[in-house]
């Protein structure tokens, strides 16, 4: 059955879930109490402190007869450290790596499409999505221990939308086996593999009842190549009163950054929660350039300071009769929206809606730095430099891609 623009689920069971501290013991317990299959996708998988914990899940369950497969991508995890692979194979633990980048992989633009989506269904009666790896919340591979929590969100679900994601995990995992079937001349094998994925076509229905209302968005580099955007561009011009929205790596596009310019202009207070510690150069400086336009419309940006901020959620007139919410991996900057594998979970639920915006509201108030017009018209030059170089480095990194944002 072909995806429609939106498909709703009018009747999801949905938990709120912020940070590791509230994730892993969720999708451990799913994962404890599994008892045919888990299938589970993420960016980055480190077994640091508490990831390691979610890995004993996993092994724990394979152990046991569960069928576990696992999807990390090539950048963000890459090659499994070897005592962890060893364990994953012992027990049963089916692994592949999303398009490993090799020794020359970053000179080939094509390569840069990764796989950035955080997945897991388990027994296909239970979705976890957002934007959480499997990471300590005190722990970051580049900079070391951190003294505050990542700030982060997930959300547990059961319903229709289950089916679908656990459909378009199906697909990628045979058409990764197929593709590494071919390289190693197993054409059978392969073939074998192709008809698989094709098999595996969304199964989800919409049933008669009323809100909540949930629908899972996919991106991807083929049929669904702008659904997320396009659905933010949508509550934003909807807007009547609100919008906050809190994104790690902020580099908005045209069309969305005069979404928020208009919505200012017409009278709805809009909030934007962004990452205010360095964390790396092309995503902290590139974002720079665009703040100007939006102060001067108006909009309010804070920047989250005690930690790293690496949520990518928002929410749209929550106390309304219409809200908007949503929780995922995308990244509204040009890597998200225009070359990565990512899923959005957008409901329209207006208890889900003012949780999720008293969460934000509390992280602005009590974590956040209001940036004032004059402080960024105050930077100084070497800054300056710095952000019209980052910029820059992403205009000529999309024009390699051949991408217009």
């Amino acid at each position: 059955m072909q995806v429609s623009e939106v498909d709703w689920d009018h009747d999801p069971q949905i938990v709120l879930l912020q940070g590791a501290g509230e994730f892993f013991p969720a999708l451990i317990a799913a994962l404890d109490a599994a008892h045919t299959d888990v299938q589970f996708e993420t960016y980055l998988f480190d077994f640091t402190g508490t990831g390691a914990t979610v890995a004993e899940a996993l092994v724990r369950a394979a152990q046991r007869g569960v069928h576990v497969r696992v999807v990390v991508d090539g950048v963000g995890t890459g090659r499994l450290p070897t005592p962890w692979r060893l364990r994953f194979r012992a027990a049963g633990v089916r692994c592949l790596v999303y398009a490993p980048l090799g020794l020359w992989g970053w000179l080939l633009p094509s390569r840069w499409r990764r796989l950035h989506r955080k997945l897991c269904v388990v027994d296909g009666r239970t979705l976890f999505c957002g934007g959480i790896n499997v990471l300590d919340d005190f722990h970051d591979p580049n900079h070391g221990a951190l003294k505050a929590p990542r700030f982060d969100f997930a959300v547990q679900i059961t319903g229709h939308l289950v089916v679908q994601a656990s459909d378009t995990m199906e697909r990628l995992w045979q058409r990764m086996v197929a593709v590494r079937n071919i390289r190693h001349y197993q054409l059978p094998a392969a073939v074998r593999a192709l008809r698989a994925a094709q098999a595996a076509r969304h199964r989800a229905t919409t049933s008669s009842g009323q809100r909540p209302r949930a629908s899972l968005l996919l991106r991807d580099n083929v049929r669904h190549r702008a659904r997320i955007e396009k659905a933010y561009l949508r509550a934003i011009g909807a807007a009547r009163e609100e919008i906050i929205i809190a994104n790690a790596y902020f580099l908005p596009g045209r069309k969305l950054r005069r979404a928020l310019v208009l919505a200012a202009r017409r009278g709805v207070r809009v909030q934007l929660l962004l990452q205010g510690r360095y964390e790396y150069f092309l995503q902290y400086h590139a974002a720079r350039p665009v703040y100007g336009t939006l102060l001067a419309a108006g909009v309010e940006i804070h920047e989250y300071e005690p930690s790293f901020l690496h949520a990518k959620v928002a929410v749209i007139d929550a106390a309304s009769a219409h809200p908007w919410a949503t929780v995922g991996s995308s990244n509204l900057d040009p890597l998200s929206l225009l070359l990565a594998r990512e899923a959005n979970v957008v409901l329209e639920d207006s208890d889900f809606a003012l949780a999720l915006r008293q969460r934000l509201v509390d992280a602005m108030q009590h974590a956040g730095q209001l940036l004032h017009p004059e402080t960024y018209a105050q930077r100084p030059w070497r800054v300056r430099w710095l952000d019209r170089i980052a910029f820059a480095l992403v205009r000529v990194a999309l024009w390699l891609n051949g991408k217009n944002y």
